[in-house]
């Protein structure tokens, strides 16, 4: 149960506005890493997956470690956030949060975090910020998320302009797209894991499996805004105006070669939402120096890797701005294999780049981001 026995690591919401709840973890060490972390979970998906069960929260294990952890809790839209669109998110979302967190720990700087289209979000934001010259930003994490799409993956047989034309007729009815229909879409993808299996599992031989933390998550799916999902799939996917140079906030377009930010990106390697070679373009579109791992799993399991779980493997390279470009498939193909989880790669990677420790950063600011309920809060219950 959220709250419970998932998404329950200790926190307050020291933030709300229309569109997020703004989680605050609570410091579990003595001291703290300067730089807190934001996350920037995908609108897609409840921000959970990355705070499941107490022994595969990454959110745990971040805190655990000394870091200070901040997380957007999206709201579920309905009817009335019909409007809503994808620079919204971008402000009224990541932009709130990201003054948030500045003001609460008066930090110089902090380390971003997106997961998924939450990754896609923040490297927007990321190339605005660069562009205005504004350094907020100390490093940049990206969890299988892709800025060039192009080569998006097996989601594509969804979009073309057919498609999005069908989905913004049944959005613009009821001003949403329905979670049922956002859920059937990757269940398609992925018919062979998400229904085949557990049809003949659970119906054919009798076997029903016990509801596991990532299953509960995987069905507590939530809805689209008919504007923003429009948006995104017009630009994003249809267009490709964010790595062609073409997608605008406010009211001048962002280049992601602007960037210059110490970039952590991963991929998944049995990633159908987010196909690794394509998150591995990253590489081509920024300036910035890049620590890639491609770790094994797919595009949620890949991700929830803690260090405890058998079998994880990983690659893992860091490719200087100036370098020598390798190819995905020669970089794959020469690169050797870890065992373990990368997590323990990034902890030690965003800790080689912090200022040092400090005491613990107190919760919310009685100013303006007084806690206002125990985390999870209210958002993520919305059905």
């Amino acid at each position: 149960m959220v709250g419970k026995n998932i998404a329950c690591t200790s926190g307050k919401i020291v933030f709300r506005n229309n569109l997020i709840e703004l989680i605050q973890y609570e410091a579990t060490t003595a001291e703290v890493y300067a730089e807190p972390i934001l996350i920037t979970p995908a609108w897609i998906m409840k921000y959970y997956i990355l705070d499941l069960s107490p022994h595969n929260s990454l959110v745990k294990y971040l805190v655990d470690k000394g870091h200070t952890v901040f997380m957007i809790s999206w709201k579920n839209p309905d009817e009335c956030d019909r409007d809503v669109g994808l620079e919204d998110y971008l402000h009224i979302g990541l932009g709130e949060a990201l003054k948030a967190v500045k003001a609460i720990t008066k930090a110089p700087q902090i380390n971003a975090m997106g997961y998924c289209l939450g990754g896609t979000l923040l490297a927007i934001m990321v190339a605005a910020l660069a562009r205005d010259g504004d350094d907020s930003l100390k490093t940049v994490t990206l969890l299988a998320s892709q800025v060039d799409f192009e080569g998006a993956g097996e989601i594509l047989l969804f979009v073309d302009e057919d498609q999005v034309g069908f989905l913004e007729d049944v959005m613009w009815e009821k001003g949403y797209l329905d979670k049922s229909q956002m859920a059937g879409a990757f269940q398609i993808l992925r018919s062979n894991d998400l229904i085949w299996s557990r049809i003949i599992t659970d119906y054919m031989k009798g076997q029903r499996q016990p509801v596991f933390d990532m299953l509960a998550w995987n069905a507590d799916a939530t809805r689209m805004p008919y504007r923003m999902h429009s948006e995104y799939l017009r630009q994003l996917f249809l267009e490709n105006d964010l790595a062609e140079g073409r997608f605008i906030v406010n009211g001048a377009p962002v280049a992601l070669q602007d960037i210059t930010t110490p970039i952590f990106s991963v991929g998944t390697s049995h990633d159908h939402v987010a196909p690794w070679k394509s998150v591995y373009k990253i590489r081509l579109l920024t300036e910035s120096d890049i620590t890639f791992v491609l770790t094994s799993g797919g595009h949620n399991a890949g991700i929830v890797s803690e260090p405890e779980h058998k079998g994880r493997k990983y690659q893992i390279v860091e490719m200087l701005k100036d370098s020598r470009y390798i190819p995905p498939t020669q970089w794959q193909k020469n690169t050797p294999m870890k065992e373990g989880s990368w997590w323990e790669e990034w902890q030690k990677w965003l800790a080689d780049r912090s200022e040092g420790k400090v005491k613990p950063h107190t919760m919310g600011d009685a100013k303006n981001y007084a806690p206002i309920e125990a985390a999870p809060g209210s958002y993520v219950l919305m059905k």
